[in-house]
């Protein structure tokens, strides 16, 4: 399988390039976002590649970096979400406003993207597996946008032992304690240790 690419970009279109390598030319679908990178640059460049095998084709993604990569593969495990619909999503969000969008639930940035919709939106926001690729990977912005959306809560007293049982139930730290101090702002004050653990989980489970 191929796993990187490196050539001439010999042509440009709409949903990939063709990336003369060796006299070779490969035709690579990227994001518009890794097509635009290409196009402001000169000489060699380097691809990593995903390639995917059906009965009808081969077909290379190509990407900027393993962080755009990582994103293509997680979301195309979601449900309805194919490696075409996923270049849409990265064509429009970088991995890292991706990861910000997911971890906050803000179903609105991501349904913004143009040609992804309301539904898949949802879908992907919601998607326990794309909750716990977006914990630990979204960063505030240079401009700090996207900090207080994506840090990790500080949780004590009764909501530090919700977050320990659901960790104890398997679910990694930083996740447990978001999806308990988002459990106990719809709560409000005065939430028990059980309520609390049973609309966490609520929050927690796959939709």
């Amino acid at each position: 399988m191929i796993g990187s690419l490196k050539g001439f970009v010999e042509s440009v279109h709409e949903g990939g390039c063709v990336l003369d390598v060796g006299g070779v030319g490969y035709l690579v679908h990227c994001s518009r976002k890794t097509l635009d990178w290409l196009t402001a640059r000169e000489g060699v460049q380097k691809l990593l590649v995903e390639t995917r095998v059906s009965q009808d084709a081969i077909t290379l993604f190509g990407f900027l970096d393993a962080q755009e990569r990582e994103a293509f593969l997680a979301l195309i495990e979601v449900k309805t979400v194919g490696p075409q619909k996923a270049l849409v999503v990265l064509s429009g969000l970088t991995p890292n406003q991706l990861a910000q969008a997911i971890a906050a639930k803000e179903r609105k940035r991501l349904s913004d993207v143009k040609g992804l919709g309301a539904a898949t939106a949802t879908r992907i926001v919601d998607e326990p597996a794309m909750q716990k690729w977006a914990i630990g990977r979204a960063m505030p912005d240079e401009d700090g946008v996207g900090a207080v959306a994506i840090a990790v809560p500080v949780v004590a007293g009764v909501e530090a032992d919700a977050a320990s049982a659901l960790t104890n139930l398997g679910w990694k730290r930083p996740e447990a304690a978001a999806a308990v101090a988002r459990a106990a702002k719809r709560l409000g004050e005065g939430a028990t240790l059980n309520t609390l653990i049973t609309e966490a989980l609520k929050d927690m489970a796959p939709r």
